[in-house]
């Protein structure tokens, strides 16, 4: 029996499963962006972060990496290399996070398969291949729905002055930061999308503030309106969502679509379980 291992890898953090070996296992690591990692980063940080995870003497078959900013060729080959300097005589199969999202929520049906974690995406799955693809645009033109929109619509209120003195007491007693520091993280210092979805934790821990209901309404409605309508299917085939925030805020994503009488799918934390399934 072949031992497989399987990533789903976003920008912020990436899960590991390991099949066919004597013991199934799942490990975490940090995630792995080709747009902000290189080759040589991405090798370090296997060897420091997965590889001591893993039984010592396991011979790797297959690798199969689902990951974020993967769909450009430079970018798998930015990934292949790692992966082949650390597995050189396994057989590896680099693709975007989205055909990870597709297989694991969708499994070999048809559906719609969205991801809304620190980044977003969404595709038409016909069961085997993507069909179409709402093209992603970051975090600076898109990740609608994503927690690193949701994280600059909050540092938007927040700096503009929008919250009232509760929610502002909250998020000050929160963060202790100020104007110059967050523009300084946004800016200049190294993967701000990570620094603007760590603030999608205040949202969930402040539900029930008109204000905080309000962004994250706003925010996924958006996703919606810029992707999920742009696919004909979606009012005939199911819609299935994965990622952190699609998880903590699944009974918003519920109330869309029964708002828009869509029939809602899946919600996963992880695509990782169905990924086990199909590889499987």
């Amino acid at each position: 029996m072949k031992v497989q291992l399987i990533a789903d890898s976003g920008s912020t953090k990436a899960e590991w499963c390991l099949l066919g070996a004597r013991e199934t296992g799942r490990y975490k690591t940090t995630g792995i962006s080709p747009y902000f990692l290189n080759a040589a980063q991405i090798k370090e940080l296997l060897e420091k972060e997965l590889l001591p995870q893993l039984p010592p003497d396991v011979q790797i078959d297959e690798v199969h990496y689902y990951g974020t900013g993967c769909l450009q060729r430079k970018s798998v080959e930015i990934v292949e290399s790692a992966l082949k300097a650390v597995w050189p005589v396994a057989a590896i199969e680099v693709n975007h996070d989205l055909m990870g999202a597709a297989r694991g929520l969708c499994g070999k049906e048809p559906g719609i398969a969205s991801i809304l974690g620190t980044g977003s995406n969404s595709c038409y799955f016909d069961g085997k291949t993507i069909q179409k693809n709402n093209p992603g645009l970051g975090y600076v033109l898109g990740d609608e729905g994503s927690g690193a929109y949701l994280g600059k619509k909050l540092l938007q209120y927040y700096l503009y002055n929008s919250f009232d003195e509760e929610l502002k007491a909250r998020f000050d007693a929160q963060y202790n930061t100020n104007h110059e520091e967050i523009l300084e993280n946004v800016y200049r210092r190294p993967l701000p999308n990570r620094y603007l979805a760590s603030f999608a934790q205040f949202l969930g821990e402040n539900r029930g503030h008109f204000i905080v209901e309000n962004i994250l309404e706003d925010s996924l409605n958006e996703f919606f309106f810029s992707h999920i309508y742009k696919y004909s299917e979606s009012w005939t085939h199911p819609l299935h969502f994965t990622g952190s925030i699609a998880w903590h805020f699944q009974d918003i994503l519920n109330e869309l679509c029964e708002l828009y009488e869509l029939q809602m799918g899946r919600i996963l934390r992880s695509p990782m379980d169905g990924l086990m399934a199909y590889h499987q």
